[in-house]
């Protein structure tokens, strides 16, 4: 405390990095279900709890990751599922908003992009293309999303509008100012 004068406050001490705990028995299911040791977790402040360290890594593999342990966890699609939307303006100007099924809202745009496998064939898709909120980055390229449920899907195909993506015509949707495209346009072929 010699070298410091009077009012100075001492650095905070260093960080140990989390103790690795290898894989807890964690799995989230597609469907946003919160699994521990085979059972669903029921109480949901304690999901958001567990969300709220849920990290990705640089390979895309998912952890809880708390100041004193992390350990891998299991996710069968996306961790989060974005339950809601309510949207306000339109055009360019509009704001869509989703909430997840940890009660997260978050405003699609250029910080949270909707990401859709828009250019597949109609023959191709199944169901249709699924689409993706990101709800926050993780510690490498890949980030922590939520999968849009299908009602809330129709309900963005509901605001589609026509537009062109890398050259591309499709129906998509604005938000903050930012084109997502959602599907190509439909032809003959593919009503």
């Amino acid at each position: 405390m010699d070298d410091f004068e009077a009012g100075e406050t001492l650095p905070p001490p260093a960080l140990k990095p989390a103790a690795p705990c290898g894989a807890l028995p964690f799995l989230i299911r597609r469907d946003g279900t919160w699994l521990y040791r085979g059972s669903p977790i029921r109480r949901k402040p304690m999901v958001c709890l567990f969300a709220s360290t849920l990290r990705r890594d640089a390979q895309g593999g998912y952890r809880l990751q708390t100041p004193v342990e992390q350990g891998t966890i299991e996710v069968e699609d996306a961790p989060f599922v974005a339950t809601e939307l309510e949207w306000h303006g339109c055009g360019r100007a509009q704001v869509l908003s989703f909430r997840t099924n940890v009660d997260e809202v978050i405003c699609a745009g250029p910080d949270h992009p909707i990401r859709c496998a828009w250019d597949v064939p109609c023959d191709g898709c199944g169901t249709g293309p699924v689409p993706y909120l990101h709800v926050r980055d993780g510690d490498g390229p890949w980030p922590i999303e939520a999968r849009i449920a299908r009602a809330v899907y129709y309900e963005l195909a509901a605001l589609a509008v026509a537009g062109h993506h890398q050259g591309v015509p499709c129906l998509g949707v604005w938000s903050l100012n930012v084109f997502f495209p959602l599907s190509t346009m439909p032809d003959d072929g593919c009503a």
